[in-house]
């Protein structure tokens, strides 16, 4: 699958700009940035209608343009490790939502522990944390929500 859409994409005259490429389930996501000329868009949206089929492939193009730089931010990595209960990913973005911290990036995974087969959970997100932020009280009220929903987290300035 991926070899098709990005044959589509080059024979559009599009580069892949950013992608992520996962299976969920049994289903198979891509999103993907595609930059090109003008009419890179329209050649795309009919070169992948062609992949469709019926309902096993399903593309949605959107145009978009560059994000604004927020330049009063500094990126952080959190990286959390949990046995697997209900409300993690909302405990998290509620926390960094609740003091306008914007989360860039999320990823999520269910497993089971090597050696007890226990359910486990996993979170790595990029946040951007204002520049007015105090980041020890952000780390000492980061650790206290995790200590009430019993998470296993980092919170570290992401290294260039």
């Amino acid at each position: 699958m991926v070899q098709d859409i990005t044959k589509v994409i080059l024979g559009c005259g599009g580069n892949i700009e950013e992608s992520r490429m996962t299976t969920l389930g049994s289903e198979f996501a891509v999103l993907m940035l595609v930059s090109g000329n003008w009419h890179t868009l329209n050649r795309l949206e009919r070169g992948l209608e062609k992949l469709e089929d019926g309902d096993e492939l399903t593309f949605t193009i959107r145009k978009t343009g560059e994000k604004k730089a927020q330049e009063d931010r500094m990126p952080y990595a959190v990286d959390v490790v949990s046995l697997d209960h209900e409300g993690i990913v909302f405990g998290l973005a509620n926390f960094f939502a609740s003091r306008e911290i914007e989360i860039a990036d999320v990823a999520t995974r269910r497993y089971a522990a090597a050696h007890t087969g226990s359910p486990m959970f996993s979170v790595q997100m990029t946040v951007n944390v204002p520049a007015d932020v105090n980041l020890a009280q952000l780390r000492d009220d980061f650790a206290d929500m995790c200590d009430r929903m019993n998470l296993d987290a980092i919170l570290d300035p992401v290294k260039g």
